[in-house]
């Protein structure tokens, strides 16, 4: 599967942005997670969403992002509100297929910038 992310972008803090992640195909039996990497620093975990729908957030973002998925449509998005300048990175979105194979994608970036 192949991956394309968008809606990143530049805003003020407690500013909001929603990404988009578009999938090549079917995301039915795909975990799917949104990761970020801000300069010097790794990457890591911000929210996943299991193909049955279940969530898990980074501490640093609880409250304030929102992960959801629409089978239908291939896609995933990341609601993100109340943003700081902490959570400026480059955002990508990784797809982990469990059936009938094992696959990992991951989709380019795009960045965030939280600035005033």
């Amino acid at each position: 599967v192949q991956l394309q992310a968008s809606g990143g972008g530049s805003v003020q803090p407690g500013g909001s942005l929603r990404l988009s992640c578009v999938a090549s195909g079917s995301i039915f039996y795909i975990n799917m997670g949104w990761y970020r990497q801000a300069p010097g620093k790794q990457r890591e975990l911000v929210a996943a969403i299991t193909s049955g729908g279940s969530t898990n957030y980074a501490d640093s973002v609880k409250g304030r992002f929102t992960i959801s998925r629409n089978n239908a449509k291939n896609a995933m998005y990341l609601q993100m509100n109340s943003l700081k300048p902490e959570d400026t990175a480059v955002y990508y979105c990784k797809a982990d297929r469990i059936y009938p194979y094992r696959e990992t994608a991951w989709g380019k970036g795009t960045q965030v910038t939280v600035s005033s």
